[in-house]
């Protein structure tokens, strides 16, 4: 850093100091220039010229804190010293008025200061026309020309300041709205995460539900069957810890061991492992494809599987039947799921879940709604006649704003 910029920053950090440095060399400028080589200055003009001197400069130490009455003050007790000194010799008490024109430019607000500003540097001109004829001509120019600059400089300080006042306050708001933004992603995140927690180990903890009712029932009676239901019970439990694992350990801190982050999200390619998985835990699963498959993206091709999950297992959790029908309908723009539970009575053969409690939180289908609707597609849930219940979901190949455009 430069010594000049050093300067610069002690006179923000001590700035009456600095003023009243300010106001002694002009006051020792002055009076060297009016009174050096002369005799008999200890007169009664010299002293009232030097007690003038001392106040047209001294008022300069309080100018920030009293910029319009430092003018002022300033301002008069120049004209004395000019008058009571005589010559031209003591100009440079001059210095004096511009400095606090200076700042009144710069501290007052903008349209007073400027008028007032101006008004003062013409009536000083004025009054050296009529009182100082001394002044008159070039150094009157020269005071005029100087007192332009004073205004323009103090309005230039003030605009520089407000400037850099605007700059630091839009980066404080931009600051403010980028940690904004950044909650509201942290939040996002933690929403879909704890949606695939839920869509992922809800319907693995679903079949461990179900089975383990299944084998305390046939434990007596049908130990085969209790055997098979407790296999199943344990081959659910070791899919749900590890999508448990592997959810969780996206949550991990930065540095941490990797996450397996790599396993690819499902989708509907893995339709059929999770049909076969749901008909091997006693699930009735009809599947009917309409029309040519068409990929879709990988937010949807997500939400699909999720989707279609979701709703075969709370049929599998509430159908009296245990049977479903899954409905894939691939239109020109969009796939359409539905899942019917057909309702209606069950075998005589098939042990009783009547007694089995409903979840009141309903979480699962508020899920899928809301998976549904943020890609811009329609969802619908709800009873058909004959104790049925349907779920169907609308999504775009392409959700929102992701469709590629057409080629111009």
């Amino acid at each position: 850093m430069n010594p000049l910029a050093h300067l610069r920053q002690a006179g923000r950090r001590h700035a009456h100091l600095a003023d009243a440095a300010i106001a002694l060399a002009v006051l020792t400028a002055t009076l060297l220039t009016a009174f050096a080589g002369r005799s008999g200055t200890t007169g009664g003009h010299g002293t009232t010229a030097i007690a003038a001197a001392a106040l047209s400069c001294g008022v300069l130490a309080g100018r920030r804190r009293r910029p319009l009455v430092a003018l002022g003050v300033s301002a008069a007790a120049a004209e004395v010293f000019l008058a009571e000194s005589g010559g031209t010799s003591g100009v440079l008490i001059l210095l004096a008025p511009l400095i606090a024109l200076y700042t009144v430019a710069d501290l007052v607000e903008r349209r007073p200061g400027l008028i007032l500003g101006s008004g003062a540097v013409a009536a000083l001109a004025l009054i050296h026309v009529v009182h100082g004829p001394a002044l008159l001509g070039p150094q009157n120019l020269a005071f005029i020309a100087l007192g332009g600059l004073a205004i323009a400089a103090g309005d230039s300080s003030r605009n520089r300041r407000a400037y850099l006042a605007e700059v630091e306050r839009r980066a404080e708001r931009a600051e403010r709205e980028r940690e904004l933004d950044a909650r509201r992603r942290i939040a996002e995140e933690r929403l879909r995460i704890a949606r695939d927690l839920h869509d992922a180990v809800g319907h693995q903890l679903a079949l461990i539900s179900v089975q383990s009712n299944v084998a305390g029932q046939a434990l007596d009676r049908d130990p085969a069957a209790a055997s098979e239901a407790i296999a199943h019970v344990k081959s659910a439990s070791r899919k749900a810890l590890g999508e448990l694992r592997d959810t969780v350990t996206l949550l991990r801190q930065p540095g941490d061991p990797a996450a397996p982050t790599a396993i690819p999200a499902p989708g509907l390619d893995g339709l059929d492992e999770l049909l076969a998985s749901l008909r091997a835990s006693g699930l009735g699963v009809g599947l009917r494809v309409d029309g040519t498959a068409v990929p879709l993206a990988p937010a949807a091709d997500l939400t699909a599987y999720r989707v279609i999950q979701e709703a075969l297992t709370n049929v599998y959790k509430h159908s009296r039947r245990r049977q479903a029908r899954l409905t894939l309908s691939y239109d020109r723009q969009e796939l359409r799921i539905t899942v019917d539970d057909p309702g209606g009575d069950r075998a005589a053969d098939e042990p009783s879940h009547a007694d089995r409690p409903v979840p009141a939180g309903r979480h699962g289908i508020a899920g899928m709604r809301e998976r549904v609707l943020a890609l811009g597609g329609h969802f619908a849930a709800g009873p058909r006649p004959g104790g049925a219940f349907q779920v169907t979901a609308d999504l775009p190949y392409q959700p929102l704003d992701l469709a590629p455009e057409p080629a111009p």
